[in-house]
This record gives C-alpha cells, sequence and structure tokens, in this order.
C-alpha cells in the first residue's frame, strides 16, 4: 500500500550565531524561505526533507558587549540548505480521522549548504582619527559545508489536506566561517575572534503542508 505524502512550504525568519553581532539566540536577523516534503511512515514518524533560501545578518553595533560594539563588524551571508532526516510526533498525528490532529515534534538530520566566502577589509574597525569606521566585507568566492540540524515543533491539521506547523531549528555549522572570521590563507591576517567555536545559524517560522496519496494502515493487526 501507498503512503501518505506531504508537500508545502515554509516561511520565517533567520538567525546567525557566532563571532559578530548580537549573541541572542532568536532575534531575527532577516528572511528564510523554503520547501518541504514529507513521507509520512506512521502516526509517529515521518522521513523530511527541504530545500531552504535564507539570508543571514547581524552587526556588532546591535550587541550589548562594548568590543563587539567598537569593533563595528557585520554580518551578511546568503545560506541555500538542502537537509533531510527523521521527524518524531510527541502524539499520535494520524491522518485517517478526520478530527483535528495536534502534536509537538522534533526533527534531526543532516544539512549541506552553500554560503558565499567574505573577509572584512578593515581589521580593528578604527580610523586614525578615533572614529569607528564600518570595516567592508569582501566577497571572494562560495564554498559549501555541512550543518547538524534540531528542529522543534508544533502542527495540527485543520482539515484531512492541510497541516499547519510552527518550529524553530537550530543548525551547528561545522564551519567557522560564515561571518568571515577564519578567511583563506591569502587573507589570513584577516582572521578574527574564536577560532575553536563554529557558528551556529538558526530558522523559525511557519509551515504549511498538503497532503495525498494512499494512506498507510496504521492499524494494529488483530
Amino acid at each position: 500500500m501507498g503512503q501518505y505524502h506531504e508537500v508545502g512550504g515554509f516561511l520565517g525568519a533567520s538567525t546567525y550565531i557566532g563571532d559578530v553581532g548580537n549573541t541572542a539566540y532568536l532575534v531575527p536577523g532577516s528572511y528564510a524561505t523554503g520547501i518541504i516534503y514529507k513521507w509520512n511512515l506512521t502516526t509517529r514518524y515521518s522521513l523530511r526533507a527541504s530545500i531552504t533560501q535564507a539570508n543571514l545578518k547581524n552587526a556588532d553595533y546591535a550587541s550589548a558587549e562594548l568590543g563587539r560594539f567598537w569593533r563595528n563588524y557585520k554580518v551578511n551571508n546568503s545560506i541555500q540548505e538542502f537537509s533531510a532526516g527523521m521527524e518524531f510526533n510527541f502524539l499520535d498525528f494520524n491522518l485517517h480521522t478526520e478530527q483535528v490532529n495536534f502534536s509537538p515534534y522534533l526533527y534531526l538530520g543532516l544539512s549541506y549548504f552553500r554560503y558565499k566566502l567574505q573577509y572584512h577589509e578593515n581589521p580593528g574597525g578604527t580610523v586614525p582619527t578615533g572614529l569607528r569606521a564600518v570595516p567592508e566585507l569582501v566577497d571572494y568566492g562560495t564554498t559549501q559545508d555541512v550543518a547538524v540540524p534540531v528542529i522543534f515543533g508544533v502542527k495540527l491539521n485543520p482539515t484531512p489536506t492541510v497541516v499547519l506547523g510552527l518550529e524553530v531549528g537550530a543548525r551547528y555549522a561545522l564551519t567557522d566561517n560564515l561571518d568571515g572570521s577564519d578567511p583563506n590563507p591569502d587573507v589570513s591576517q584577516n582572521r578574527f575572534g574564536n577560532i575553536g567555536n563554529n557558528d551556529w545559524y538558526v530558522f523559525s517560522g511557519l509551515t504549511i503542508s498538503f497532503t495525498f496519496g494512499d494512506l498507510p494502515c496504521y492499524c494494529k493487526d488483530k
């Protein structure tokens, strides 16, 4: 018997956490949009894949740390992410029934993403007059890396064919260079920050998906 599928979209905000700017985890910096596909295996488990486009923005002037504030660096990078993994419902989410279902859920998986390579052209952030300068972000290519996503959310289906969700997902990137703090050797003199700590980025927002396909049999054998 075929499985029950969902296809839909994600609309929300992005947050960057690293060596530049405000360190608040859920303060939105820019937008994030994407598409989501789910293959519901049971009332508790679904295979999930997504493609997300986002912009990561943050700035030292938004930081409460005085050192960052006077340094005056900024982040302005773009992310194109593909993620795949497993979504677990804490409550039965049974699409056989006509009643409204509700459940918190957890998603774990692996993400592959592309981003811009950058460096700050004016390390130190000051000029001879003592006034604060605005260090310039210089792009010098693109690259790709891997992140580990952990997403928490809640969802309900107001109709048998529509599922609405609200989720927050943190990604631990296996790079420290989303903010240009660890550029390649040609501009290594522009390195700054704690090179031992990798960057994070967070997507938070709303999902809406539409169900289709044959329902799997969730019933126990009699």
